[in-house]
C-alpha cells in the first residue's frame, strides 16, 4: 500500500491544492517500509491527482481539500482521508494502526484561490484547511 501525505517541513500541509509536495510512504503488513518526498511542482488540483496516480498511491491524507479534488482522486481510485494534522510519518503510522485522529470539517467549499487567502474565510468550517 502507498500512502501520500500533503507535506511542508514534515508536517501535514492544510490545503491539498496548494501543497508544495507529498511524503509518500510504502507500507506492508501495517508497517512503513520506505518513504520519499515528491514535489508538486506547479501542478493544479487535477494534475495533483494524476501525479499521485502515477506514483500508484492508494491513500491520500491531507488537512483540507475541496470537492473537485476529492472527485478527481476518487476517479483515480485513491482513498481520501481529510482532517489530519501533525508530523507526516506519525500520521501515516496512525492511519496504518487505525488510530488517526481527524477533524470533522475538512472540506473546502470555495472554488477559487487568491494569493494569501485562508480557507477558513471561505467555508471550510472550524479547524478547516486554513493555512
Amino acid at each position: 500500500m502507498k500512502i501520500a501525505v500533503t507535506c511542508e517541513n514534515h508536517q501535514v500541509f492544510q490545503h491539498f491544492g496548494h501543497t508544495p509536495g507529498f511524503a509518500v510512504f510504502e507500507a506492508e503488513t501495517g508497517k512503513i517500509i520506505s518513504e520519499k518526498l515528491i514535489s508538486s511542482g506547479d501542478s493544479g488540483h487535477g494534475a495533483l491527482a494524476a501525479l499521485l496516480a502515477e506514483e500508484k498511491v492508494d491513500v491520500l491524507i491531507c488537512g483540507g481539500i475541496g470537492g473537485g479534488a476529492i472527485n478527481a482522486l476518487k476517479q483515480a481510485f485513491i482513498l481520501v482521508v481529510g482532517g489530519a494534522e501533525g508530523d507526516v510519518r506519525e500520521v501515516a503510522e496512525a492511519f496504518l494502526n487505525n488510530t488517526l485522529k481527524l477533524r470533522e470539517n475538512f472540506r473546502c467549499s470555495h472554488h477559487h484561490h487568491e494569493e494569501g487567502h485562508t480557507c477558513g474565510d471561505h467555508g471550510c468550517g472550524s479547524g478547516g484547511c486554513s493555512h
